[in-house]
């Protein structure tokens, strides 16, 4: 089963809780995140008001308040819960920008720290490789002398490469 697979019972009704991350830091700051009762709350609203399922929630609810004459036009009492709930929601909007930041630092500051440990890599990779050189230099000083191969012996017998 996939990590981001949709549970059969929301059907894209209502849009499923996001899986837990894959990269560790974001599993990190969703578990701290979901360590608090008000995330929690914040998350699962602001996960409703961003489905079709809302749309579809206000759709009905408008046609029933204006269809039932719940009151009269211009439908001042429908305004002002409507404009209340415009600025709950934005306050929701700007959770979430503020979750998604979060999230952006974090995953920033691993990758940060991964690109620390890369460049500790490269300085040691390069200083064995200087060793290396040094020691094919000494080699090559050892065996050779004015550019010319010094004779080598195999089984006590003289041999030129």
């Amino acid at each position: 089963m996939s990590n981001t697979e949709a549970h059969p019972a929301h059907r894209g009704f209502v849009p499923p809780k996001l899986p837990m991350p894959l990269n560790p830091a974001l599993a990190k700051h969703a578990e701290a995140r979901a360590a608090s009762i008000q995330n929690r709350i914040a998350d699962v609203i602001t996960r409703f008001a961003g489905s079709m399922a809302f749309v579809y929630f206000h759709i009905i609810w408008f046609a029933v308040w204006i269809i039932a004459g719940i009151e009269g036009y211009p439908y001042g009492l429908l305004t002002m819960i409507v404009s209340l709930e415009a600025i709950f929601l934005s306050t929701f909007v700007m959770i979430s920008q503020n979750r998604a930041d979060f999230k952006r630092q974090a995953a920033a500051d691993q990758q940060w720290k991964m690109v620390q440990e890369e460049d500790q890599q490269n300085k040691q990779l390069i200083e064995l490789t200087n060793q290396i050189l040094e020691l094919t230099r000494a080699v090559h000083a050892i065996t050779c002398t004015d550019g010319q191969p010094q004779p080598t012996t195999v089984n006590g017998s003289p041999e030129t490469p």
